[in-house]
């Protein structure tokens, strides 16, 4: 696919990433895990005090209009470590199902990691599901390591 862009995600953006985020959590067989509100998403990105940020990738529409449709995104927001500062923690990177094996995870994976040096973080760091191998040859392609000692852990509140 020739023609992505790659863009910073826009307060109008916001209903067609939650319905990825949905696309997402189906994926991860966690359909019901997703419930963050549209507005909650919204203010959370785009109100006073953004605590996350993301870059989406635009295609050509499939009908051929002159209209564009987000294909993908990867959102991420700022971590603080004690080693090494503020870091980058991506949150989720998702290309629709449709449009994969075409650039497009590539693409947005690069702009996130430019992103990243510009603001001078250390790192990217992100979690991957053990079962999801599409996702983890991708990151190894990438030259991610993968970390087994580290245990995840989560309290709900």
């Amino acid at each position: 696919m020739q023609d992505i862009i790659i863009r910073n995600a826009r307060r109008e953006d916001c209903p067609r990433l939650l319905e990825l985020v949905t696309e997402l959590a189906v994926y991860e067989k966690a359909p019901n895990e997703v419930t963050v509100t549209l507005e909650h998403f919204m203010e959370s990105g785009f109100g006073e005090k953004p605590v996350w940020w993301a870059f989406v990738a635009t295609v050509p529409h499939p009908d051929h209009s002159a209209k564009r449709m987000i294909a993908g995104f990867a959102l991420y927001y700022i971590r603080y470590s004690t080693w090494k500062g503020q870091t980058m923690y991506l949150e989720d990177i998702l290309v629709t199902e449709s449009l994969r094996g075409q650039g497009i995870g590539q693409q947005l994976f690069d702009r996130l990691q430019g992103e990243a040096r510009e603001k001078g973080f250390k790192r990217v760091t992100w979690q991957v599901l053990d079962w999801n191998e599409p996702a983890i040859n991708f990151y190894r392609r990438q030259g991610a390591r993968l970390d087994p000692e580290w245990l995840n852990a989560t309290i709900d509140l």
